[in-house]
């Protein structure tokens, strides 16, 4: 299993999270976060004056998922929320030991791979 971590911004989660179901990827959880990266934070101006704002707000999308679904989430998150500048985000993939589910405590040797099946 992998968990799959991605950063982008806050503006192109309804269309990462739409493709995502559309193709069968239901299960992710999102946080709103702050955080820069090459771009160092962004100038705005405010009541005529320039302002620098060190962390940028940006969603956190998080999906645990089999092997075998990784390339084709990482695909849909990269292609769909591209822009083409800088502080499009990263994505993150981490190898997971297991999952338990609390309802019933049963270790889940298969989780979260949406709902698709057999790919």
């Amino acid at each position: 299993m992998k968990k799959i971590e991605a950063v982008i911004r806050p503006e192109k989660l309804e269309q990462v999270s739409d493709a995502l179901i559309a193709k069968g990827y239901h299960a992710m959880t999102v946080t709103d976060v702050r955080g820069r990266g090459e771009q160092r934070g962004i100038a705005l101006q405010y009541r005529g004056r320039e302002i620098l704002v060190n962390l940028i707000p940006k969603v956190k999308i998080e999906i645990v998922v089999e092997d075998k679904c990784v390339d084709a989430i990482v695909k849909i998150i990269r292609t769909e929320a591209m822009t083409g500048r800088n502080g499009d985000g990263k994505i993150f993939v981490y190898d997971i030991e297991k999952c338990i589910t609390i309802r019933d405590a049963a270790k889940d040797e298969k989780t979260n791979e949406g709902d698709k099946k057999g790919e």
